[in-house]
């Protein structure tokens, strides 16, 4: 019954419209909803023409690769570690290097065999070989071994030259990360001249940064431009980053390996003193008369600067919370290079001079400008 009282309103409105000539007026109907038009992209292939760039590319890596992993070995050194409660306890690390010469010179980094009992060589064959240490270099991390190989199984790289390397440039990376015997990988070079501090505080100078994966196992491997030159050698990665590995420059391989080869050892640069880096803030407040260069502080007994006549501290003073010995004399230039600070003393002598080379060292003494002849010796 409900039902019908809902419907009689409608019906006498209806009828009364009708009776009246009226008309209701018209709902008005929806719109239309539009349809979506929808597109298809179809890649269109790439012409023969624009595909060339991109094989020139890949012929380029793929020949390199071809030429130059014969020349990386895999390096496997077995070290002895005393245990208070087990004894030696026997361990191995692995690393990489690569073939300097057909005489069998390896050339690796000196971390990679660094107190081995033992070194072993695997070369692409599969072939492997005892290797020994002919020299070490810490500072700059690099050693040399040498395997008792026919001549006509060994294939030496070509080494490049760094001094005219450029950022942007191609890196590619020849190695065994992770024991992953030859594994390649491309990145650019990302900077030049970094220094790299490592644990010990010692710095290796000049080296470059590049952003081709380098990782556990890659240290000694080379680092090579796009002709397969050996531009650096593989040495460091930054932790807790992506991308950022540090390579020893080629050119510090062409000086510091031959030496290692006929020597066993390099000698580094020495003056046989320690100072402080004078900066704008030391400057002032211990009223130094420059704000760049080294306050020398000690001097070695029987060193090169005593015999040049350097002199060291005369006193001592506290500022802040820390002692200075002051008074000594003022180093601002090595063979009239302008020098800012101890890192930059130490790259100069390291880069651009040798033991028994005679250099001038440009001083500040008493207000007074100062030359000094030094005879460089060997670091002890």
């Amino acid at each position: 019954m409900k039902r019908i009282q809902y419907l009689l309103p409608i019906i006498f409105v209806l009828l009364a419209c009708r009776l009246t000539g009226e008309t209701l007026p018209a709902t008005p109907a929806p719109a239309p909803t539009p349809t979506p038009l929808i597109i298809v992209a179809t890649p269109t292939p790439l012409s023969e023409a624009d595909m060339v760039p991109f094989d020139i590319e890949e012929q380029l890596i793929t020949n390199l690769y071809a030429r130059v992993s014969p020349s990386v070995v895999h390096i496997t050194s077995r070290i002895i570690t005393m245990s208070f409660f087990f004894g030696p306890m026997p361990s191995e690390g692995t690393g990489s290097g690569f073939v300097l010469d057909k005489e069998g010179h390896i050339v690796t980094n000196f971390h990679v065999i660094e107190d081995a009992e033992s070194i072993e060589v695997r070369f692409s064959d599969e072939t492997s070989v005892p290797a020994e240490v002919i020299g070490v270099d810490p500072p700059n991390d690099l050693a040399v071994l040498k395997v008792n190989v026919p001549p006509e199984q060994l294939i030496p790289v070509e080494l490049g030259s760094s001094a005219d390397l450029r950022v942007g440039q191609r890196a590619i990376a020849i190695g065994n990360p992770f024991g992953l015997d030859r594994t390649l990988t491309t990145g650019v070079i990302s900077a030049l001249g970094r220094p790299l501090q490592r644990d010990d505080n010692s710095v290796i100078f000049n080296v470059i940064q590049t952003d081709a994966a380098i990782n556990p196992g890659n240290s000694g491997g080379p680092l090579l431009d796009s002709r397969g030159r050996v531009i650096g050698v593989n040495t460091a990665i930054r932790q807790n980053a992506e991308g950022i590995g540090f390579a020893v420059p080629v050119d510090t391989v062409q000086r510091v390996v031959p030496v290692l080869i006929e020597q066993g050892v390099y000698p580094h640069p020495w003056l046989g003193l320690l100072g402080y880096s004078i900066t704008p803030e030391l400057a002032q407040a211990l009223r130094l008369p420059v704000e760049r260069g080294v306050l020398v502080a000690r001097l070695y007994r029987n060193g090169p600067a005593i015999e040049a006549g350097i002199q060291g501290a005369q006193r001592e003073v506290i500022v802040g919370n820390r002692r200075f010995l002051i008074g000594g004399d003022i180093i601002t230039a090595v063979n009239d290079t302008p020098i800012r600070d101890w890192n930059a003393l130490s790259e100069y002598l390291e880069l651009h001079t040798h033991v028994g080379e005679t250099i001038t060292l440009t001083i500040l003494r008493d207000g007074q400008t100062l030359k000094i002849p030094l005879i460089l010796q060997a670091q002890p």
